[in-house]
């Protein structure tokens, strides 16, 4: 009777602590750094037949196109794993090669404006579509799991849940970082003085 009384105080305890807020919050931010990775990949895909679509412009500018080669090239060679979402350093990268794909091909589409010809291809047309509603999903599934990790860290720092993250080793987890944090968090300077 003795041994059931104190293995039911255990289990109202480790349910107190936070340790099953853990596993749930864990477990979402897998779910939801899996949704980034799979819509980083659909936007991969689409690379190449962007690509191989700009190509048949005869006078395009193969610097813009061989840039976006390179950067998907960059951003498909890292390999992620359970332990990147630990790494910081590892997860910087993996952003970092990311974002170079994602600029390389904004100057692409910003390139593009200069050719009447493939504006008004159907083939391009869609592949752009299918790259703006890309981007538009990896925005939302970059902000779940921002939001993610959020709810798990504010968990792993908030007492008394940060004895059982201290206990079981739960470390607050890296967050998603905008390379270009500095540049960007001022407002735009407009100068319509320039020529």
């Amino acid at each position: 009777m003795k041994r059931w009384f104190i293995a039911l105080i255990s289990v109202f305890a480790l349910n107190g602590c936070g340790y099953n807020q853990f596993q749930q919050f864990d477990e979402q931010s897998k779910a939801a750094w899996s949704e980034v990775l799979n819509q980083y990949q659909r936007r991969a895909d689409l690379v190449p037949n962007i690509v191989a679509t700009v190509k048949g412009e005869a006078n395009f500018e193969q610097e813009t196109l061989t840039k976006v080669i390179e950067a998907r090239a960059s951003a498909t060679s890292i390999k992620v794993t359970p332990e990147t979402l630990s790494d910081p350093a590892a997860l910087h990268k993996f952003q970092a090669a990311q974002g170079q794909l994602g600029s390389a091909l904004s100057r692409l589409m910003v390139v593009v404006e200069k050719y009447p010809d493939l504006k008004a291809n159907q083939a391009f047309s869609d592949l752009r579509v299918q790259l703006e509603g890309t981007e538009n999903r990896i925005t939302v599934a970059r902000n779940r799991y921002i939001q993610s990790i959020e709810a798990y860290n504010v968990l792993a720092r908030s007492f008394p849940s940060n004895l059982t993250a201290m206990m079981f080793s739960y470390p607050p987890k890296p967050g998603f970082t905008v390379p270009n944090e500095a540049q960007i968090s001022g407002p735009p300077v407009v100068d319509f003085n320039k020529k």
